[in-house]
């Protein structure tokens, strides 16, 4: 998961209050207010939201600069209305405006959501308009994710797959080469035998277990096993299963039979990375963007620390972000709402693929994320160029992950209910990492009753 856009965490209530002091659109929801003037008539109105709150000073400076840059260029749109929010997506202000048709013309959608609003109309098509975006044709497969029967109803700005996070200081000192790291769970397994043997406070693997992060890594390691967590249709539990059942069962044979994971719970995002942050655990699942993170917020000695492929993976959780244009949007409209996107997020060496301003600014240069477009391409490799030049950060420490992921598969969250969900499974893995007689077919079978009756209420 990325550590900036952490969806499964509860929203605080600096965020509600962000959140709700939001305005809404005046261009493209129901209740519109300006329209698009006819060509050669004047400029075209939009409404865009997501920018940085003032708290965020930093990237709400870049937001800003690219605004003005963009209007600067594009002297016949007029950004009439930009709206701040913190997080982007907040569930409690989000659907209200949804529903009121109260979006802004260009709106911020996570994964889990992008299709439901497709389904449900509540997106433009934009598939006449996206190849005048310059580096549309060079989309990986994150794209797909926007797409149905044929149409495209949205653009991914952010994206990103699974690793294995691991401590290289610490294998080193347990004897296991950090240069090879495990890639099946029984090395996985034996890897965190080793760095719990080096004594008191070595934890071998870190899991969550509450807070709907537990739900969010047994998410992730049921995809990589090959399983799902829903069915293809939204409407049924698909984590009965043997898939299933072997992630509880590793789990549970590394806490109790092993005694590799030690015996503290972590129950919520920032308690996994402090202790991974510590300097005694092997390692954890993690998205590439945990290394900035555990050195940036936890302290962490950055250079201790590298991702690999998630061990086995025949498919890669995908989280991720993009945008839509409100349906209500006229042509011209959704024409203006796609060359804002287009510049702030999709063009190198402009807006988020700015990694000249971003070294400037002493921001991490040389992550392999966002993961937009695919390697072979005029897009993909300028980006990488671009990074190459101006990383400062050791590129290498992700080498693993990059190489070893290749050609898996994303699998996006569960639904629309993804949240809901993941709270229902953290029982089961609670329940494994605290119960040395846990019973994990009748984990599973309870959590699968309630995931059926949670499906069921929302139709």
């Amino acid at each position: 998961m990325k550590s900036h856009k952490l969806s499964i965490l509860l929203v605080s209530g600096l965020a509600i209050a962000a959140a709700a002091a939001c305005g809404t659109d005046d261009s493209g929801g129901s209740g519109a207010k300006a329209s698009a003037a006819p060509a050669g008539a004047g400029p075209v109105s939009i409404s865009v939201n997501c920018e940085p709150p003032k708290t965020n000073k930093a990237e709400r400076a870049t937001f800003e600069e690219d605004l003005a840059a963009f209007q600067q260029l594009n002297p016949t749109i007029k950004v009439s209305k930009v709206t701040d929010a913190f997080p982007c997506y907040d569930p409690r202000t989000f659907e209200p405006k949804l529903a009121s048709g109260e979006l802004e013309t260009v709106f911020y959608v996570n994964f889990p959501n992008v299709g439901r609003l497709i389904e449900s109309g509540q997106a433009a098509d934009i598939t006449p308009y996206v190849n005048e975006i310059k580096t549309f044709q060079d989309y990986n497969s994150s794209i797909d994710l926007f797409k149905k029967d044929g149409k495209v109803y949205g653009l991914p700005t952010d994206g990103y797959g699974m690793g294995l996070v691991y401590n290289k200081e610490v294998f080193t000192k347990a004897g296991l080469d950090p240069s090879s790291p495990p890639k099946t769970w029984a090395e996985v397994q034996a890897a965190a035998k080793k760095i719990a043997g080096l004594g008191p406070g070595y934890v071998g693997y870190g899991e969550y277990s509450g807070n709907n992060v537990g739900g969010w890594h047994f998410t992730a390691s049921i995809y990589g096993r090959g399983g799902s967590v829903i069915t293809d249709d939204g409407k049924k539990a698909a984590f009965n299963t043997p898939e299933g059942k072997a992630v509880l069962e590793n789990l549970h044979q590394m806490r109790w039979t092993d005694n590799s994971m030690g015996s503290q719970l972590y129950i919520d995002w920032p308690a996994l990375m402090k202790a991974m942050a510590g300097g005694k655990m092997g390692m954890m699942l993690g998205a590439p963007d945990v290394l900035i993170s555990l050195r940036n917020d936890f302290g962490g000695k950055f250079e201790n620390y590298a991702i690999t492929a998630q061990p086995e993976a025949k498919a890669l959780f995908n989280g991720g972000a993009g945008y839509m244009i409100n349906p209500k949007a006229t042509p011209e409209q959704i024409k203006a709402g796609l060359k804002w996107i287009e510049y702030k997020f999709l063009t190198p060496g402009k807006g988020q693929f700015d990694y000249v301003r971003a070294k400037g600014a002493n921001l991490t240069v040389g992550q392999p994320y966002p993961d937009l477009y695919r390697a072979d391409t005029p897009s993909g490799q300028a980006v990488n160029d671009l990074r190459t030049q101006n990383a400062n950060i050791d590129a290498a420490q992700f080498a693993g992950w990059v190489e070893g992921s290749k050609g898996i598969p994303p699998k996006a969250e569960p639904g629309p209910y993804a949240q809901e969900i993941y709270k229902i499974l953290d029982t089961p893995m609670s329940a494994v990492l605290t119960r040395k007689d846990a019973n994990i077919d009748q984990l599973l079978a309870d959590a699968e009753s309630k995931v059926n009756s949670l499906l069921a209420s929302k139709g």
